[in-house]
């Protein structure tokens, strides 16, 4: 395994931040790659550098010498792609050696979910660079189902029946600090992360009310419905197809698969949702 720094980004975000503070508390030696390094977390044994996946030299620059690196999917904006690419590139001219990619669950050209075909696209341009690699598919975030509940205690979206594995973030943070401290036992590796279950958007209202100590409920929106509740907020319409795709996601099983990769890489089992909004 290489001496060099791990590199992680993302690091002031809440991934990365994740992942970050547990390598630093395993005495591994980092270098933070970030927009703004006013913001980076103080870390033992983490060194600082400033890029933007946009700006190839700068990332070139700061990947030089580097052997594992963690790349955090960027912002989501229209370009996000691009960007994507320029990072990879830049990644292969620095002759970085394990590329780490967070991708997401059920990537695919044609997926339901708008995004997901963003990180299908990131993955062909990361196999096509002949970097050696490792993606980390997760599921949607446990963590932020409780923000997808209305200030009325109403989770809507167009998501009927269906189910989703939800995963909690701390999951995914332990089981890409396996990856990442022996990167060449995963080369090639695709790992879907996922919680211990599937839920209906349903019985996550019961399990959050529950959680919670408020009362939740879930209201099924037609396309329609969904659209117009959430026109609102003047998102662009590439971010209002986002949104709603993720419950068309849940809706069509999409995001209804359950992996044991998470206790597979760390020894632990995948947290339930509970334990992910109660911590």
């Amino acid at each position: 395994m290489s001496a060099a720094p791990i590199v992680v980004t993302g690091a002031t975000g809440r991934l990365g931040g994740r992942v970050a503070h547990r390598l630093a508390e395993l005495g591994v030696a980092q270098r933070l790659v970030v927009r703004d390094p006013g913001r980076v977390p103080r870390l033992a044994g983490a060194e600082v550098a400033q890029a933007t996946y946009a700006d190839g030299e700068a990332v070139r620059a700061v990947l030089a010498g580097a052997g594992t690196v963690l790349m955090v999917s960027a912002a989501e904006t229209p370009d996000r792609v691009a960007q994507h690419r320029t990072f990879v590139d830049a990644a292969a001219v620095a002759g970085v050696e394990h590329l780490v990619y967070i991708s997401f669950y059920g990537a695919a050209p044609d997926a339901t979910f708008t995004l997901a075909r963003d990180h299908w696209a990131t993955e062909e341009h990361i196999r096509a660079s002949g970097l050696r690699s490792t993606f980390l598919r997760d599921s949607l975030y446990a963590d932020f189902l409780p923000l997808m509940v209305g200030e009325d205690g109403v989770l809507r979206g167009p998501a009927g029946n269906g189910a989703v594995a939800a995963v909690g973030q701390d999951d995914i943070a332990d089981a890409a600090v396996v990856v990442l401290r022996d990167p060449s036992a995963h080369a090639g590796a695709t790992y879907d992360l996922t919680g211990p279950e599937a839920l209906t958007l349903d019985e996550v209202a019961t399990r959050l009310s529950a959680a919670l100590g408020r009362s939740i409920r879930y209201h099924a929106e037609t396309v329609p419905e969904a659209y117009a509740s959430r026109a609102v907020y003047g998102a662009p319409d590439w971010q209002l197809d986002a949104w709603v795709s993720t419950y068309l996601a849940i809706a069509d099983g999409s995001l209804a698969g359950v992996s044991t990769a998470i206790a597979d890489l760390t020894g632990h089992p995948a947290r339930s949702l509970e334990q992910v909004v109660g911590s």
